[in-house]
């Protein structure tokens, strides 16, 4: 008899992204130059303070088992962070530290979804949050994220998708794939809305320290909601740690016990060297992390000037993370015949707007965590394929 895979595992979905980048690769390999404005990953090396910081963990023999929840420095690091860029009080008990801010996505929903309950998420948004519900057996409920409001939307919107069965609330600010951010008055109608409905909260902050003259606020600092608040950051983006897998999240009291048993059941513990290397991220100096993020300011001016010169293509400018959605529905082709023939024809990676989410139909994903001079060659080059096409 032929084995069968668990039907569990047809719920479970992928990142788009990660797809491409293997297509492209294999194109590369082929002979082809691709330009990669497909992956969300910063294109600096980690500060070489924090590199130092976790050699030196290696060589002092931090290299065994350690807490699950996290090593207590690192705990403690994040809990004062979270403390003075959110302007609440967060206690380092209620923080656990796992490899990677994936692993929380997944453990919240599991920890607090079941078949029949309900989940809303952004949509586009980022894949994994429709993946995750689905495999738990919730049902997912999309949030669509509207160009017209800046990739937001109001807390109208939010309140009329709430119903009993709703158990948990997934939000992003700011938002991967369109780089759009939830304001802060905005943020308050969205708690004041959430304080009058018994369900948990997601709030994906990990770009947070990614905005470009905009402020950050967070949901958990109204109306008391830090207390079923999971509040998500991580260590990737902001300090360029993406291969170092680091991220953590201030979880609700309540569920601190039961995201840790599964901490344990699945990867134990996060490396120790990598958490201090953590500690001195976040403790450490910020020279390094501010010119990136200079950096990409401008290449964000180039990336939005440059598609917008593009026929069939308009742009608003992001407010926040690395990340351009231009709108393509002007050139009369789907989003991913659009990213297909860029990827084949033109040697350009992107995402089809598609990949994160059915509203995303009509937009194109662009990173640009890339330098201002191959920026300026993709857009050339999508330059000529979108003429030829509209000729």
């Amino acid at each position: 008899m032929a084995e069968r895979l668990a039907e569990s595992m047809d719920r479970l979905g992928t990142e788009t992204a990660f797809e491409v980048l293997a297509r492209a690769k294999a194109l590369e390999a082929s002979g082809r130059r691709v330009i990669h404005l497909e992956i969300g990953e910063p294109d600096f090396g980690t500060p070489a303070h924090i590199v130092e910081a976790g050699m030196r963990a290696l060589r002092d023999g931090h290299t065994h088992y350690c807490p699950a929840p996290g090593l207590p420095e690192l705990r403690e690091a994040c809990a004062a962070h979270l403390s003075a860029h959110r302007g609440i009080a967060v206690d380092p008990g209620r923080v656990l530290v796992a490899p990677g801010a994936k692993p929380f996505l997944f453990f919240g929903v599991l920890a607090t979804c079941q078949p029949g309950d309900e989940v809303i998420y952004p949509n586009p948004g980022f894949p994994i949050y429709e993946s995750v519900i689905r495999f738990a057996g919730a049902t997912p409920v999309p949030l669509p994220l509207v160009e017209e409001r800046g990739f937001a939307f109001t807390a109208a919107d939010l309140a009329e998708r709430l119903s009993p069965r709703t158990r948990l609330v997934i939000l992003n600010s700011p938002a991967n794939p369109t780089g759009g951010i939830v304001p802060p008055a905005l943020t308050a109608e969205i708690a004041e809305v959430l304080a009058g409905h018994d369900c948990f909260v997601l709030s994906d902050e990990v770009y947070s320290e990614m905005l470009y003259g905009a402020r950050h606020d967070t949901v958990a600092a109204h109306h008391g909601l830090l207390d079923r608040t999971i509040l998500l950051d991580g260590f990737s983006k902001t300090f360029a740690m993406t291969g170092w897998r680091l991220g953590y999240a201030a979880l609700p009291a309540e569920l601190v016990e039961p995201v840790t048993r599964l901490l344990i059941n699945s990867v134990s513990c996060t490396a120790p060297a990598v958490q201090l290397a953590g500690v001195a991220a976040l403790t450490g100096p910020r020279g390094e992390v501010d010119a990136m993020l200079a950096e990409f300011e401008r290449r964000r001016v180039a990336v939005v000037e440059g598609l917008n010169a593009l026929p069939g293509v308009t742009c608003v400018m992001p407010q926040g993370a690395f990340y351009a959605f231009p709108n393509i529905s002007g050139t009369g082709m789907e989003a991913r015949t659009v990213a297909d023939r860029l990827l084949e024809e033109a040697g350009v990676a992107v995402l089809a707007g598609t990949a994160f989410g059915s509203y995303g139909e009509g937009y194109l994903r662009l990173s640009y965590a890339n330098s201002l001079e191959n920026i300026a060659e993709a857009l050339a080059a999508m330059g000529g394929l979108l003429e030829a096409v509209a000729v």
